[in-house]
């Protein structure tokens, strides 16, 4: 999907790039694949904001989307057509089984209308097609990757992502995920093969501020133009610095650089090596 730019006819245009959406060939959604989507604005049961920022944007509908891709193994699908979703990143595409039920999945790069996709440890290894890790050879991109067998996949989802399947050993795969982190994943879990569509995402430039509040997104403060009972890097007569040793949280907390994985997590065991180069003690 390529990037569109604008005439400057306003300063705010002349920065703004969009997706030329040239690879949505269906503009409409499933109305038996949509659900509503409630708000909260960052709120919680208690009408207490919990997280910051968020609030207003567009109404969005929810597609419901498969990621678990097991209930009709060795049923064909045909790809109905690629759609937009505003929930994600990536692009989606409807597919409809030869029995006539119709699903949504994430839509992989060089995905198009009347392809076929399968999923089941019978399946080719093809873009779209899902299969357990232990049927796919090694060197493979996948995405949807699953960390739990039958839980759906967690892992790669968003746009222009993909992981790499290093190595086969045991009971486990091993993976190099896009972050740079080497991580263990169950042979039994499945992963759809190939890189997910929508690539150019990254390369868009918002523009204005309207269009992030369109999002969903509102403004965010400066703590050091803040009071001091408000932020602690408030205060001071001028541009004053922080005063600390490092930035901090507007609660006082290591904003920057302070680890928050926990050293005694059970997974920990899982991952070969952390996305910083270093292993996992």
């Amino acid at each position: 999907m390529g990037i569109k730019t604008y005439n400057p006819y306003t300063h705010s245009r002349r920065n703004m790039t969009g997706s030329d959406f040239s690879e949505i060939t269906k503009t409409t959604p499933e109305k038996s694949l949509v659900t509503s989507l409630k708000k909260n604005a960052g709120r919680n049961n208690q009408g207490k904001i919990t997280v910051r920022h968020h609030g207003g944007g567009n109404r969005r509908k929810y597609r419901v989307i498969d990621f678990k891709r097991n209930k009709k193994d060795g049923i064909p699908a045909k790809v109905i057509g690629i759609e937009y979703d505003p929930n994600r990143t990536a692009n989606i595409a409807l597919i409809c089984y030869a029995d006539g039920e119709k699903a949504y999945i994430l839509a992989p790069q060089g995905l198009t209308d009347g392809m076929t996709v399968m999923s089941g440890a019978e399946a080719e290894v093809r873009v779209g097609n899902c299969l357990p890790l232990e049927n796919i050879p090694v060197g493979t991109m996948v995405h949807n990757i699953e960390l739990y067998a039958g839980k759906g996949g967690q892992l790669v989802r968003s746009a222009g992502m993909a992981a790499q399947l290093m190595a086969k050993e045991g009971k486990y795969a091993t993976l190099r995920l896009p972050s740079g982190e080497m991580r263990m994943v169950p042979l039994n879990c499945r992963a759809t093969v190939g890189v997910i569509g929508n690539g150019d995402h990254n390369l868009v430039k918002i523009g204005k501020a309207g269009r992030k509040r369109h999002m969903g997104i509102r403004p965010t403060v400066r703590g050091s133009v803040m009071n001091p009972n408000d932020h602690p890097h408030g205060g001071g007569e001028g541009r004053a610095p922080i005063g600390r040793s490092g930035p901090m949280t507007p609660w006082g907390k290591p904003a920057l650089g302070l680890k928050t994985r926990k050293k005694n997590k059970s997974s920990n065991k899982m991952i070969v090596r952390r996305r910083d180069g270093k292993a996992i003690k």
